[in-house]
């Protein structure tokens, strides 16, 4: 049963943008955060943005805090990552993650249930 499923990325230049969506389904859908991250080969995956989904708080990487708004619209169950100002090193293969309780380090990969099967982010110089 897919229960969150990435869609967005792709191949854009330097400075460019790009909106990822996550879409929730199942078990997933009553989920209370919602985060991206990101993993670049030969690096581990690491926390991009988290939002919790009724009050609207969010929460974002030192890296891409200016650059990158998370925003989710509860009444699609989706969750949404507008990339600004992408940069070479924003290249990467991004998952959403859900779960239906908090942790204290919401970067922390074990805090979150539920993971989508990724999509590529590719920004070229």
């Amino acid at each position: 049963q897919v229960q969150l499923v990435e869609s967005g990325g792709g191949s854009v230049q330097a400075g460019g943008f790009l909106r990822l969506s996550c879409a929730a389904s199942g078990y997933a859908a009553g989920s209370i955060y919602m985060a991206w991250f990101r993993q670049a080969p030969g690096k581990e995956r690491e926390g991009v943005a988290c939002i919790h989904r009724s009050d609207g708080s969010t929460y974002y990487a030192d890296s891409v805090k200016g650059r990158f708004t998370i925003s989710r619209d509860n009444a699609k169950n989706t969750v949404y990552l507008q990339m600004n100002s992408l940069k070479s090193e924003d290249t990467a293969m991004y998952y959403c993650a859900a779960d239906k309780r908090w942790a204290m380090d919401w970067t922390d990969t074990r805090a979150y249930a539920t993971w989508g099967q990724g999509t590529q982010v590719t920004v070229t110089s």
